[in-house]
């Protein structure tokens, strides 16, 4: 079957957000639980893939195959970034919540690190007070071609901006992997990341990154401030054991953010407008 016949295809399923899982992140990520509404992009917890041994692949991903495409001969899989605009009915503890899944585009490139594969999944949420929030995810594939990270220059100075300093560690990574169920290998298999992906060392999620960036951009607002949209896209890999900085900034209703690494280079980049 060509990739392109995989457009179309829908899924769905439900899944509950437990208590144990939001008190769980809040404790991860050193922040209070709220009351009412969980803070975006928590739901990334929902909807885990838990396959039995034979049905992982040597990356710790569930091996290729089932909804998504068989891409096979691209052996690096990356969530390279969304977009995601959310609705008043919210998500809480408790809520059980049901996701539409459809697959919206494959597509085949070129570029500096040879063949690539991207494919977007648009997923829907409706909970039990109504739409809670409708997403696209894009996941890149890609060889092992080239160089696993290219140099960068430091990313011009935000003069003013909102910025929290981090150093993401293995047991915040492996923390974040079981919260949201993600048994990639490059966020807490040291030997298999640095021998068999090339990296310099394990890689910090790219949703966690994000969920950080969506947190900067609200302190950034202030009280009462929430996201009506937010889009975010992955610049380069960021690595655990160095500093993160998160820098965010509002003009408006329009927010930007960014993480950048110990040697200030960009590492993901985020954009969103305030409810």
């Amino acid at each position: 079957m060509a990739y392109e016949e995989y457009v179309g295809r829908t899924e769905t399923r439900e899944d509950r957000m437990d208590a144990r899982l939001a008190e769980g992140l809040a404790a991860t990520l050193d922040v209070t639980l709220p009351e009412g509404d969980l803070p975006p992009l928590w739901h990334w917890m929902l909807f885990q893939d838990w396959r039995v041994p034979g049905e992982v692949g040597t990356d710790g991903h569930p091996k290729r195959g089932g909804f998504l495409p068989p891409v096979h001969d691209l052996p690096r899989r990356m969530w390279a970034g969304g977009r995601l605009s959310f609705q008043a009915a919210g998500l809480r503890v408790g809520d059980t919540v049901r996701r539409t899944s459809t697959i919206k585009a494959v597509s085949e490139k070129s570029g500096g690190s040879g063949r690539l594969v991207f494919v977007t999944v648009q997923h829907e949420l409706d909970g039990p007070r109504g739409p809670v929030l409708r997403e696209e995810h894009d996941i890149v594939y890609r060889g092992t071609e080239g160089a696993a990270v290219k140099a960068a220059e430091p990313a011009p100075d935000w003069p003013g901006a909102h910025r929290r300093e981090t150093r993401p560690d293995a047991l915040l990574l492996f923390r974040y992997s079981a919260l949201t169920g993600n048994g990639h290998r490059i966020h807490y298999d040291l030997p298999y990341v640095t021998r068999e992906e090339g990296y310099p060392g394990l890689i910090v999620h790219g949703p966690l990154q994000a969920t950080l960036l969506a947190a900067a951009m609200l302190e950034a607002a202030g009280p009462g401030a929430r996201l009506a949209r937010f889009a975010f896209r992955g610049k380069r890999p960021a690595f655990a054991g160095n500093r993160l900085s998160v820098l965010a900034r509002v003009e408006g209703q329009a927010a930007t953010a960014e993480t950048r690494d110990h040697e200030g280079a960009a590492c993901m980049q985020a954009d969103a407008v305030l409810g």
